[in-house]
């Protein structure tokens, strides 16, 4: 059949357009008996969660939108401009009746300690391959064995990038439950897990919501949040988390934000790791999400030596791509500045020379915290010639309190 397959390109509402197969459809199997296969596949594809729903209109819109009218969205302008294709997954998929949704652990090894100049990378992100790269092959693979037995089926599998309410469906498909830190959460994995899916036109035998939520009385990712990013449980704003600083934001990071990211270089699990659901969550490995052992944690002076040539090679193809060198190397010249080690000048002196502002502006800040007077020097040599008005502002501020 699959010689026999037409193509033809239809609109998916996000502007891309998608590869459809039609030909004759395959009849022998009940809705039952192929979502079980379907399962089958997906596990055997190291897609530990699968669980079926309905393609009907996301619920929680409203909760949606007044998320949006908060502005805790900040510079994540996707999210509004896509607000409409949010509300039903048709947008994603014409004609689609069910959606598989699919739970990928990636809980590895454990964190290691960080050295004064080290800085800690989100364990999502530590892997040698970016996770899009990886699951989005393993959902090719599912989409094609969907078409070997339904070969005029629709078919898109997407994660986290299709306009697609996730956490609202795999709830709807019986995979957890949202917590207070608005993770989906699972009794087994905890919120260790990818979240994908794999929509189709073809009806599939529904499983039942999860209608529970466990979280219970218990507020520790609320609490041990260092920037308070949930103004009240289940509700983020972005714009406090730390995540959102160190990846999506392209600006200076707020000054009353930089002590609290600690070390983190790139995303946070504070919430996660506290969570008493992710305790006993099993750990997988050998695993293509084991960490890199130079991501685990980072040397962060050597990033100050990469120019964007040796930051695309070392990156391209890791999350760690995402906030481009320039947002890379602001984070860590906060993480060196919350450090104070006198080993990490050098790294900091260099980066107040650095092409790109924003990266001298980081630097400038992190040498005021500290009292060594190669820090305060590199500052006024650097005020003498620097012509951008955001770091003389920096500068300015480190040495009226130096």
């Amino acid at each position: 059949m699959h010689s026999e397959r037409l193509r033809r390109r239809v609109n998916t509402g996000d502007g891309r357009g998608l590869l459809v197969r039609a030909g004759p459809r395959n009849a022998e199997m009940t809705s039952e008996q192929f979502t079980a296969e379907l399962k089958q596949d997906a596990h055997a594809l190291g897609f530990q969660l699968a669980g079926v729903c309905p393609a009907e209109p996301a619920a929680g819109m409203d909760r949606f939108r007044q998320w949006l009218a908060a502005g805790y969205a900040g510079h994540m302008r996707y999210l509004p401009r896509r607000e409409k294709a949010y509300a039903d997954p048709r947008y994603v998929l014409e004609g689609v009746r069910s959606i598989l949704m699919l739970g990928m652990n990636y809980r590895t090894a454990e964190p290691r300690r960080c050295g004064p100049c080290q800085g800690r990378v989100s364990r999502y992100a530590w892997g040698p391959q970016d996770y899009h790269s990886i699951i989005h092959e393993r959902l090719r693979e599912l989409a094609d064995g969907v078409l070997q037995r339904y070969p005029d089926a629709r078919v898109r599998g997407v994660v986290d990038t299709a306009p697609l309410m996730e956490r609202q469906y795999a709830q709807a498909a019986g995979l957890g439950w949202q917590g207070k830190n608005t993770l989906l959460l699972n009794k087994t994995y905890g919120s260790w897990f990818f979240l994908a899916a794999l929509l189709t036109d073809l009806q599939l035998a529904y499983d039942a919501p999860a209608t529970v939520d466990h979280c219970g009385t218990c507020r520790a990712c609320l609490d041990a949040c260092p920037t308070g990013a949930f103004p009240q449980p289940y509700v983020l704003d972005a714009t406090r988390c730390i995540s959102y600083l160190t990846i999506e934001l392209r600006e200076s990071i707020p000054d009353q934000y930089r002590e609290a990211m600690g070390d983190w270089l790139f995303g946070c699990d504070i919430c996660q790791e506290v969570c008493p659901w992710n305790q006993h969550a099993p750990s997988l490995t050998p695993s293509p999400f084991d960490p890199l052992a130079a991501l685990n944690p980072v040397d962060l002076a050597a990033l100050f030596e990469l120019d964007e040539e040796g930051f695309r090679r070392r990156f391209r193809h890791s999350p760690l791509w995402r906030p481009k060198r320039t947002g890379l190397l602001r984070n860590a010249a906060v993480v060196l500045g919350n450090s104070r080690s006198p080993v990490v000048l050098p790294a900091l002196v260099r980066g107040l020379a650095d092409v790109e502002p924003l990266v001298r502006a980081a630097c400038a800040w992190a040498l005021g915290r500290y009292d060594q007077h190669e820090a305060f020097q590199a500052l006024r040599q650097r005020q003498v010639v620097e012509s951008d008005e955001d770091v003389q502002s920096e500068i300015r501020l480190s040495l009226a309190n130096s």
